[in-house]
């Protein structure tokens, strides 16, 4: 028998780093949103042995894989001594900010704990994907969520009657930034580095009770300070997707994918039309409908 399983992504609605931990970590505040744009996989048992394939030769199938870490820490935490045949099919691209690895773990977890019978609890697999990476814990459920601490601490919400009727357009622009280069170069840039806590919950309650024009203010992402600096590109895709009617255009995560939300589908069509003309076909494109 084989699984097959459906790996979304993400976007941050706000992204509000308050401060370096002493732990090395960052303190932050984000609202997070699921995006039904998905990597698959397919989960099967085997009699032994952990077996990963993946589509993208980019990626690596060994320790150095989310997918095979998960499946590892998985297996160790049951001591099941059965293997596991997995087949990571790539959609999304690499290095976007979209959390399309992060998603691949959880799923994984997910995946594996449905075809061993369920031997971990909701909150074990909480423990093994926290310890894995700090968006890891938002994949394990299927909606918005406010994430707190480093971003392992989840608070799943309902979606939004703001974004209701809403599409999203996300554009990829072929190159990716790295995490780590844009949490390090904050050190630049005090006030993106020192947020102003309570933006996240200020942006949930506008979601929940105002329409998205009012809400589209409070949009923020602390890591496109240095971002927009390196990359100027990615303020002009912005500044052009908000003159085609985009009521928000932000930086998903550490980037480098551009998100653009819309009230209708047909107007984000409009827009990923005239944004090709103007900035050609090259990199990645797709829009989704926001689930409200």
């Amino acid at each position: 028998m084989t699984l097959d399983k459906k790996s979304p992504c993400k976007v941050n609605l706000i992204l509000n780093i308050l401060g370096k931990r002493a732990d090395g970590f960052h303190e932050l505040e984000t609202l997070m949103h699921p995006v039904a744009a998905c990597d698959d996989l397919s989960f099967a048992r085997v009699p032994r042995g952990l077996h990963l394939t993946c589509n993208d030769p980019q990626l690596p199938v060994d320790g150095g894989n989310l997918v095979h870490r998960a499946a590892t820490s998985f297996l160790q935490a049951t001591e099941i001594r059965d293997g596991v045949r997995i087949h990571l099919e790539k959609k999304l691209p690499l290095a976007a900010g979209l959390g399309g690895g992060s998603a691949n773990a959880a799923i994984t977890l997910l995946g594996l704990n449905e075809i061993f019978g369920k031997p971990l609890t909701t909150q074990a697999l909480n423990r093994i994907a926290a310890s894995l990476g700090s968006d890891i814990p938002f994949f394990l459920q299927p909606r918005p969520a406010l994430a707190t601490g480093r971003g392992e601490q989840v608070q799943s919400l309902d979606f939004f009657p703001a974004l209701r009727g809403s599409s999203i357009l996300l554009i990829h622009p072929g190159f990716g930034i790295s995490t780590a280069w844009a949490y390090q170069t904050l050190t630049r840039f005090p006030a993106a580095l020192n947020g102003i806590p309570g933006r996240a919950q200020k942006l949930v309650s506008l979601l929940q009770t105002s329409d998205l024009n009012n809400a589209g203010a409070q949009f923020y992402n602390s890591l496109e300070a240095p971002a927009l600096e390196k990359y100027p590109i990615l303020a002009l895709y912005q500044e052009f997707l908000r003159e085609q009617g985009a009521a928000v255009s932000l930086m998903s995560g550490s980037g480098s994918t551009t998100f653009a939300i819309f009230d209708t589908a047909t107007a984000a069509e409009s827009a990923l039309e005239k944004f090709k003309a103007k900035f050609g076909s090259q990199g990645w494109t797709t829009i989704v409908p926001m689930e409200g």
